[in-house]
């Protein structure tokens, strides 16, 4: 007798409130200011969400210096340097800041930190647009660890004095783990007041937790460029369930579902829940329809869009 297939379903999951804000903006920018509002970067890291916002006249560059003089352009969730924001202002761009606020608190620990003499270790992956915003706030004092190798390379004095911070979508253990090796090799070393790893990412990456021992596999809804569903998908594996991450229902691959009674299911903060939606309907079809939700945390976390976009239009 074949045993009963099912999803169990992981809450919270889905858009966070600094992605809610980010997508916000734009649709926003469009309806104060017409198409086109420009871009720096992708808004958040989900190729459905970039997409949609570009029917509706967002247009996406790489660079602020690709944006037409005195255009409105819209900076990421994810923050940008110092460098970026002088080089859109001699540009005389009309700059709206979709910066998440937690990123924001992070680049502030970073000002305040190299302002006291501090080497900055900033702990996060070199190529992430967080990353590079971050450690644009003092490059010259500031070296990047992505894992617990480079903690242990770090070629200081044990008696330097140092300050640490992390990319706010990193794994909660991978970023202990390193830490932990910091504080062993340096005496001397200070830390922001609380963690910096978003409240999102760690609500989601601890759903998951919960999930994972009643699942036989885990599939993760995000992007492949979204840095919090790819630590989602290891946070699983590393639960002992094998796991995959499933940009959207075209790329469900029907051979994981071998012998496969319960699917876990979850997706990333940039993850609009649509893309959920489609995937447990072609779960549902593949006989998976039985759905239970399992909540361990309910998130009531409200960011605002820039008052300059909500406020009524002042008539002259």
């Amino acid at each position: 007798m074949q045993a009963t297939k099912r999803v169990v379903l992981a809450e919270p999951r889905s858009f966070c409130a600094g992605v809610r804000r980010a997508i916000a903006i734009i649709e926003l920018a469009l309806e104060r200011y017409g198409p086109p509002v420009y871009v720096r970067k992708e808004i958040v890291h989900n190729h459905y969400v970039v997409d949609q916002l570009r029917r509706r006249g967002a247009i996406f560059v790489d660079s602020e210096k690709e944006v037409p003089h005195g255009a409105v352009c819209v900076f990421s969730a994810h923050g940008v340097s110092p460098e970026v924001r002088a080089s859109a202002k001699s540009r005389d761009l009309d700059v709206i800041d979709a910066t998440c606020p937690l990123v924001s608190k992070v680049h502030q620990e970073a000002v305040r930190f190299a302002k006291a003499g501090r080497t900055l270790l900033l702990i996060g992956h070199a190529n992430h647009e967080e990353i590079e915003g971050t450690y644009g706030e003092a490059p010259d004092r500031t070296i990047i660890i992505e894992s617990v190798e480079d903690a242990e390379r770090v070629d200081l004095p044990p008696d330097a004095e140092l300050s640490y911070l992390t990319q706010t979508t990193l794994s909660i253990d991978d970023t202990r783990d390193i830490v932990a090796v910091l504080r062993r090799r340096f005496h001397n070393l200070s830390g922001p007041p609380g963690s910096d790893i978003c409240y999102a990412s760690q609500n989601r990456q601890n759903a998951v937790k919960e999930i994972a021992p009643d699942s036989d596999l885990i599939l993760i809804v995000g992007s492949r460029n979204s840095s919090n569903s790819i630590r989602m998908v290891e946070v699983a594996k590393n639960s002992g369930t094998p796991a995959y991450l499933v940009p959207d229902v075209t790329e469900l691959d029907e051979t994981w579902l071998a012998g496969v009674s319960t699917v876990g299911v979850s997706s990333g903060a940039s993850a609009p829940e649509i893309l959920v939606e489609q995937l447990l309907d072609r779960l549902a079809e593949l006989g998976y329809a039985d759905v239970r939700t399992t909540t361990t945390v309910e998130e009531d976390v409200v960011f605002t869009p820039p008052a300059r976009l909500t406020q009524p239009v002042s008539e002259k």
